[in-house]
């Protein structure tokens, strides 16, 4: 088979569109399958180590956070996994229904801990410094602009901490377009990118770690015209 080629931001936008509203293939299954193939992966690379260990989600108001939502939820199910998902930012700023919907289940499961807010306190730093695995879902392949508190605090404290680094999509702060690093952005161990290679991945081993490409259920024929 033909190694397939990278893709932009806004071909991958284009084709989430023609997936859901021409073939019915709605974004929240979308999420749902991106978020259970990451933790999945998190999942095989850790197998029975995840017992007891601290997975700390960081996650923004986008559709990356709402992956890592989900990730968390199937993760908090493995072996007393100890989980804790804290947004940058409060819930009635989540940007998308799909988002909203999956920030609802973890809020009600007494088995994940959410804390949520526009600072970066010290409860966050503590949580972030004694994880053992991060989740990026800071930023997607839609980041633009300076990067600003609290997720330039945030991205400073996943790059100081010891913990394994896991990417949702792109590492937060890397142009998908470009692969160029803003000021600030994530050095994460592994990435899992979904449906097709961004552009801004290829190349970039310094920032993304190991790439894992997880495909999430989108027809191919979402990408007729795009691709």
């Amino acid at each position: 088979m033909a190694k397939e080629k990278a893709i932009t931001s806004d071909q991958m936008y284009k084709i989430e569109e023609n997936g859901h509203n021409l073939l019915g293939m709605c974004r929240v299954y979308m999420m749902e399958n991106a978020g259970h193939g990451l933790a999945d992966f998190i999942i095989t690379k850790f197998n029975t180590n995840l017992k007891g260990k601290a997975i700390v989600a960081i996650c923004g108001s986008g559709n990356n956070g709402g992956d890592a939502f989900v990730a968390s939820r199937h993760l908090s199910g493995y072996y007393n996994a100890n989980v804790t998902v804290i947004l940058l930012g409060f819930p009635a700023d989540l940007r998308t229904e799909e988002a909203k919907i999956n920030w609802g289940i973890i809020e009600n499961m007494d088995s994940i801990e959410t804390i949520f807010g526009n600072g970066v306190n010290d409860k966050i730093k503590r949580k972030i410094s004694k994880a053992n695995i991060i989740i990026d879902g800071i930023f997607g392949t839609g980041v633009k602009g300076e990067i600003r508190d609290p997720h330039a605090s945030a991205i400073e404290l996943i790059n100081k901490s010891k913990a394994y680094v896991v990417s949702v999509d792109i590492p937060s702060g890397i142009d998908p377009n470009t692969g160029e690093a803003h000021d600030i952005c994530v050095k994460a161990n592994a990435t899992v990118t979904f449906h097709r290679m961004k552009i801004g991945l290829v190349n970039n081993r310094k920032y993304t770690g190991l790439i894992h490409l997880e495909r999430i259920g989108i027809p191919q024929e979402a990408e007729m015209g795009v691709v």
